[in-house]
């Protein structure tokens, strides 16, 4: 009897520990980045950094806004267009798809989200580019094609299969009794779908758009592709950026001669992951919120 405590009591220390150490993995990565940030924030005030337009190396000066601006405008824009199309999609699959159909489309869905981002990427350059350069001509337009446009649609192709996966598993977990008694008061099968399997799966829905933001905002090979990067705020869907994790893929290890750049390049890894913590908390919160509400 001692002998099975102890191996639970240790087995219960284990898992303890487990944790500690995954969660201060995050801790040691914010740490290390601050302390390499250090050197360009005692240069230069943080505000001046995020708010300047200007980045240039050779002169000191890194600005990071336009970067900000164009990591968040192509995230957006892919979740405008990927968000409506994927709860649709998941709706199909759970609600109105028959078994053998949906198990082929999730085989579909599921070698989607295995293939590797630089096949998104080609496929942007090859496909999508010369498709937006078109459209940006057709309404007098000046464009190559590299643009947020590009990269938006780019990355809602590729959070796609986490969306329809996620969302399509929380619709099944809905109990059919809720679905049946709605349709034996007389309403349709959409008003079901949209007045009960909805509301019981809001929770669910709003993690599944929570990690596809996620991965849309940390892309970086794909949208490094087809985005354009150009320094500059972009002014219109046909103009060119320059995201955050472009900027770090492309110039981290290059040019390191240049005094404060590698602070600063580890500065904006810094503000990205700060970015996407930040909105992974507030989610978070916010369905904690929900489920005492509900």
């Amino acid at each position: 009897m001692e002998w099975r405590r102890l191996k639970d009591n240790l087995a219960s220390i284990g898992m303890h520990l487990a944790i500690y150490f995954a969660n201060s993995i995050a801790f040691l990565m914010v740490m290390g980045l601050y302390l390499k940030s250090r050197p360009i924030l005692a240069s230069k005030s943080l505000t001046h950094l995020l708010f300047s337009k200007t980045w240039q190396p050779f002169r000191g000066e890194f600005g990071f806004y336009a970067f900000i601006v164009g990591t968040l405008e192509v995230t957006l824009i892919s979740m405008v267009i990927a968000v409506p199309m994927c709860l649709l999609a998941a709706v199909f699959l759970s609600e109105y798809a028959r078994s053998r159909m949906r198990e082929y489309i999730r085989i579909v869905i599921d070698l989607m989200a295995g293939i590797p981002s630089v096949l998104y990427g080609l496929f942007g350059v090859i496909v999508i580019v010369p498709v937006v350069r078109e459209i940006g001509r057709a309404l007098g337009r000046s464009t190559t094609g590299y643009s947020l446009l590009s990269g938006g649609i780019i990355l809602s192709i590729m959070v796609a299969p986490i969306i329809i996966s996620v969302a399509t598993e929380v619709f099944r977990t809905v109990p059919i009794e809720a679905r049946e008694t709605a349709l034996a008061l007389g309403i349709t099968k959409w008003e079901t779908v949209k007045h009960v399997v909805f509301r019981s799966s809001l929770h669910g829905v709003l993690s599944a758009i929570v990690l596809g933001f996620a991965r849309a905002f940390g892309e970086t090979i794909a949208v490094l592709m087809v985005v354009g990067n150009v320094v500059k705020v972009p002014e219109s869907l046909f103009d060119p950026a320059y995201p955050l994790p472009a900027l770090i893929a492309n110039n981290y290890g290059e040019m390191m001669s240049i005094p404060l750049y590698d602070s600063a390049l580890l500065l904006a890894a810094l503000i990205l992951l700060v970015v996407v913590g930040g909105f992974h908390l507030a989610a978070h919160l916010t369905l904690l919120r929900i489920e005492r509400g509900s």
